[in-house]
């Protein structure tokens, strides 16, 4: 069956609709003809161009004609189904995870019209989950299904070492100054792991016997409360940002090292992706509630207030459902619990009437507040950090070409959307 491709084109528009766009994604072109899953696409640098991997085997090289439509200038088929990609074009290699387990090595003509295979990497005995090459010190980092992290050696081919997470390993993300990795998984923690390549130690073939060996466990991040599903790294200013099925984003600051972490609250659904941009320090974040959110990194955030616990209303005193001494002392019937999103204190829903959103707090939907907070809320305090743009499709996966400032979304609809993001990426104050 022939692929359906279906440009978007870009029409021109007044002066006050231009205005009313200026802050918003722009979508650019759409490319379907999928039947089975996508599971993830990179946009090549520079290029109008995407690599994409199926379910069906496929590694496909897309590529805009002069007639402004996508066509594949390769299709590649794997042994077994294509789940995860990368692209390094400063050494033109293509990283492919499979089912099965291999990632396969393969060198793309600077043409983009073929696919040379050089070299698999036995790493995971389950499906790979996600692979990242740093062309500096060449290494191929990736986790799977099996719970294991892996790095090789991209010029020799050994294993470098390898770590066991406490469940399936989701996404990564690697810091090349320091050598550190961040790994999050389904049971909703970060694992960061210090990198020391053991080649001499680490076996070369995946096997249950393998040890875990090349790495040292730093710390562990604990504030999800669902699977993590992607992670984004900002290298300047050493921040994590992590993506989640409990619909939150957390910004954990790295760099200093006080355990801060901001929490980043729009979505209406599981958060599948997450991509940081450092023009301008926007995160871009995609979910299954088919919505796109640029965040305001630049701006000065708050922690959020923990929740504190009290047998009774910490404003009029009155007792919770479960304080039955209370409930006995007053004569009164016991109370359910709230809790007000800016200070954190346990009250009563007489005592927390008004809703508002608290964007510095990272609330972009309006939440519960008590009558103090609400009072000492300003209209400046109430004023958006992020903007939010309908994508129209359910998103699992995002990469973001800084360079020519285009966003890729895919969706659990077999579809990837092109957008312009030149305007949300401005580094303005």
């Amino acid at each position: 069956m022939a692929a359906e491709i279906k440009p978007v084109p870009v029409l021109a528009t007044s002066a006050t609709a231009a205005r009313s766009n200026q802050k918003k994604p722009i979508l650019l072109h759409k490319i379907e003809g999928y039947e089975e899953t996508v599971n993830q696409a990179v946009i090549l640098p520079g290029e109008d161009g995407v690599v994409a991997v199926c379910d069906d085997r496929s590694v496909r090289v897309w590529l805009k004609r002069d007639s402004g439509q996508f066509w594949p200038s390769i299709c590649h088929y794997m042994p077994s189904g294509a789940t995860s990609v990368c692209f390094t074009k400063q050494v033109w290699r293509v990283f492919v995870g499979q089912e099965n387990g291999t990632i396969s090595e393969f060198v793309l003509a600077e043409d983009y019209n073929s696919l040379t295979h050089k070299r698999d990497y036995l790493s995971h005995h389950a499906r790979v989950t996600q692979v990242h090459h740093a062309s500096t010190p060449s290494w191929i980092l990736s986790v799977g299904r099996d719970k294991w992290f892996q790095y090789y050696c991209a010029v020799s081919g050994k294993r470098l070492g390898g770590h066991i997470c406490p469940a399936w390993a989701y996404c990564l993300e690697f810091d090349f100054a320091s050598r550190h990795v961040f790994i999050g998984d389904a049971s909703g923690q970060i694992t960061m792991l210090k990198l020391d390549p053991q080649p001499d130690l680490a076996t070369s073939n995946t096997t249950t016997e393998q040890q875990a060996v090349g790495v040292q466990q730093i710390t562990v991040f604990k504030g999800h409360s669902g699977p993590v599903r992607s992670l984004a790294w900002d290298a300047g200013h050493k921040f994590l940002f992590s993506g989640s099925e409990d619909k939150g984003i957390i910004a954990w600051d790295i760099g200093g090292q006080q355990g801060t972490a901001y929490e980043l609250q729009g979505h209406k659904n599981k958060v599948m992706a997450v991509c940081f941009s450092p023009i301008g320090r926007k995160l871009v974040s995609g979910g299954e509630d088919a919505m796109l959110w640029i965040w305001n990194m630049k701006a000065k955030r708050i922690e959020t207030s923990e929740w504190t616990e009290s047998s009774t209303c910490q404003r009029c005193s009155r007792p919770f459902f479960w304080n039955l001494r209370g409930m006995f002392d007053q004569r009164q019937l016991g109370l359910r619990q709230h809790h007000c999103r800016q200070c954190g204190r346990a009250v009563c829903d007489d005592c927390s009437p008004h809703r508002s959103v608290l964007p510095a707090i990272g609330y972009e939907y309006e939440v519960r507040v008590c009558v103090e907070c609400n009072k000492s809320l300003t209209e400046a305090d109430r004023v958006s950090l992020a903007v939010c743009q309908e994508a129209k499709h359910s998103i699992l996966w995002l990469h973001l070409d800084e360079e020519r400032a285009r966003l890729l979304t895919l969706g659990h609809d077999r579809i990837m959307k092109i957008w312009d993001v030149s305007s949300l990426l401005k580094n303005d104050a």
